[in-house]
């Protein structure tokens, strides 16, 4: 009559006890990030290199230009030189236009001529610094 008595152990782990799911620090994503940031197509070599997937290191990229880890890059002041402008603004035929070449912090360059509408280009930097 015993038989209909008998109940199992059950083992509840958590995520931890299983050994799958690993904690990151802020500084350690950081690291990894700018290390995926420092070469061009760089994202999957890094991604296999600290074993994480690439859906997560895309992840970590976009919270990283967006500021949520605490201890991203920063903007920085960068040096400019201010030259007299010459006696005649618009370029002729054999004389270029100047041009300026801004690198944002996502890594990417643009260049622009020196000419550019300043409004028109603050509008432009924050579409091209969160694509």
């Amino acid at each position: 009559m015993d038989a209909h008595s008998y109940s199992p152990q059950v083992e509840v782990l958590s995520v931890t006890d299983s050994g799958r799911r690993r904690r990151w620090s802020a500084e350690e994503k950081i690291r990894i990030v700018e290390e995926s940031f420092a070469r061009p197509r760089a994202v999957s070599a890094t991604a296999r290199r600290h074993e994480i997937s690439r859906p997560l290191l895309a992840r970590w990229r976009a919270e990283y230009r967006a500021g949520l880890f605490g201890g991203g890059r920063r903007p920085e002041f960068a040096p400019v030189a201010v030259v007299a402008e010459p006696a005649s603004a618009t370029p002729t035929a054999s004389e270029p236009e100047t041009k300026v070449e801004i690198v944002l912090a996502n890594g990417r360059r643009v260049v622009v001529a020196a000419s550019i509408d300043p409004a028109a280009l603050a509008r432009l930097l924050p579409v091209l610094e969160g694509a």
